[in-house]
């Protein structure tokens, strides 16, 4: 490892593989992820990922966004991922992605609040499909120094530029590490919550930074809930019933009386509400998903891991219905970017659920997660070359070249001092990791306070809440 990089990335999913990739292989890059490189919650997406099929496709499926987003998407950043997605697929089936097909064409199935088929899939591990892919091209550039077991815990940061990050390395070392520019993407909030089908190492670790840095941040209140996951009484990650699942035919009924309560095609946030006041009025914990209109050779093939998963837990989905409950599930704020991934401080970037391009209003579409992504991750890559190629022709403003220039410190004190850090706060990890997650409620909180049209249900716990706040229901 050395101590100065042209790129550092924080995170191994969808998101940093696919900007590390698409910078040049000159460029040294770092990346670090808390966990192994494949404990991301890209790896756990099931359902797919959206692509406008043709120029036909283009108004129905910004129409889509818009409407699942309660219109508070920008516009523009739908334009562009829309007019993206063709591009994009056609880079992942380069990189070896298999997505399934038919007499040589590509399958498209349909989930909640798309008005037509157009998302491809991978059995139903496509977000493991996709990201491993990307991942094992990240895994052969020579340019590439990649560290796990490795948390960000501050940023190198003065007078709004970034200039690396102070990490915990898996020995418990605290190391700062210079960089050029530096893209955070680290996933989402899910590690905060009691119930969530996200990793619990996922935290929102840059937003506790942004916080503490003054880094801009939007819409923290915008979380979503995810209809259906497998109920169970056991602590821990809930498992995700995919959106694809009712997209191919599957029911929900009342644990009480069997009866069916709403459309299951509606947007998430519309059935998780139903969901919790059907469970409400019947004082019951879930409700029940019924398999019943799909064939079971289509269970079998489009979603194996499901069958299998639910076979372990007890339930044979081809011919029982099984319990699911609304969990957290995905997080629609994040840290403010713009069209190129760039955030309010200087050569800082972010990419994925850790950042807020407004591509999702207040409500995320059916497997816009893995797009969205993608094509962000790419912008953040090209932003971050651009300005590498035109500081290389002297074409920086002086005021940046300047402080390009400026000469850093190198011993550890000298660091602390100039990035204003107190090693001490770092120390004892569990208090340092509770003091990030209270910051992040306080910051959700106070979102709340300024009023909100959404349904809100109760906090259960400050650090650790369950569905809980004003999320998306």
């Amino acid at each position: 490892m050395k101590k100065q990089y042209d790129v550092i990335i924080v995170g191994t999913g969808a998101a940093g593989c696919f900007a590390a990739l698409h910078l040049p292989t000159e460029t040294e890059i770092l990346m670090i992820t808390k966990a192994a490189p494949e404990e991301s919650d890209s790896f756990l997406a099931q359902g797919g990922i959206c692509v406008m099929k043709n120029e036909n496709d283009y108004d129905s499926f910004f129409e889509d966004t818009l409407h699942a987003g309660h219109y508070e998407n920008s516009r523009e950043s739908v334009d562009i991922m829309i007019r993206s997605s063709r591009e994009v697929i056609d880079e992942l089936i380069d990189y070896g992605v298999d997505f399934a097909m038919e007499n040589g064409e590509l399958l498209y199935t349909k989930e909640g609040a798309h008005s037509t088929s157009r998302i491809l899939y991978h059995e139903d591990i496509t977000g493991q499909e996709i990201t491993s892919k990307l991942l094992d091209h990240v895994k052969k550039l020579p340019n590439v120094t990649l560290l796990t077991q490795t948390a960000m815990i501050d940023i190198l940061a003065k007078d709004n530029r970034c200039d690396g990050i102070l990490m915990r390395l898996a020995d418990g070392k605290i190391v700062p590490v210079y960089a050029d520019n530096v893209i955070w993407a680290c996933g989402g909030i899910g590690g905060i919550y009691e119930n969530s089908t996200n990793y619990p190492h996922l935290t929102g670790d840059a937003l506790a930074i942004s916080l503490r840095r003054g880094v801009k941040l939007k819409n923290m209140n915008y979380v979503q809930i995810h209809p259906t996951t497998l109920y169970s009484e056991d602590p821990g990650r809930r498992f995700l019933i995919s959106e694809s699942v009712r997209g191919e035919g599957a029911i929900l009924y009342n644990k009480k009386g069997g009866h069916r309560f709403v459309d299951e095609l509606q947007p998430r946030d519309v059935v998780s509400k139903a969901i919790h006041q059907q469970m409400e009025l019947d004082g019951t914990k879930y409700v029940w998903l019924s398999m019943e209109n799909i064939p079971e050779k289509t269970i079998l093939e489009h979603f194996p891991n499901i069958y299998q998963h639910c076979l372990e837990e007890g339930y044979d989905v081809t011919k029982e219905p099984i319990p699911v409950v609304p969990s957290q599930h995905y997080f629609m704020g994040g840290v403010d970017v713009d069209l190129q991934s760039r955030t309010s401080m200087d050569h800082l970037y972010a990419a994925g659920e850790t950042s807020c391009n407004g591509v999702h209003g207040a409500n995320r579409l059916a497997s816009n997660s893995l797009l969205e992504s993608l094509v962000f991750a790419k912008r953040a890559a090209q932003a971050i070359t651009e300005n590498r190629t035109a500081a290389a022709a002297g074409f920086l403003k002086s005021t940046d070249a300047a402080t390009a220039q400026t000469e850093k410190p190198e011993s550890i004190d000298e660091i602390y001092a100039r990035y204003d850090i107190h090693p001490e706060e770092y120390q004892d990890t569990d208090q340092y990791e509770t003091r990030c997650k209270e910051r992040i409620w306080e910051e959700i909180k106070r979102e709340e306070q300024h009023g909100s049209h959404y349904q809100k249900i109760e906090h259960r716990s400050p650090a650790a809440a369950s569905t809980a706040g004003r999320h998306i229901l």
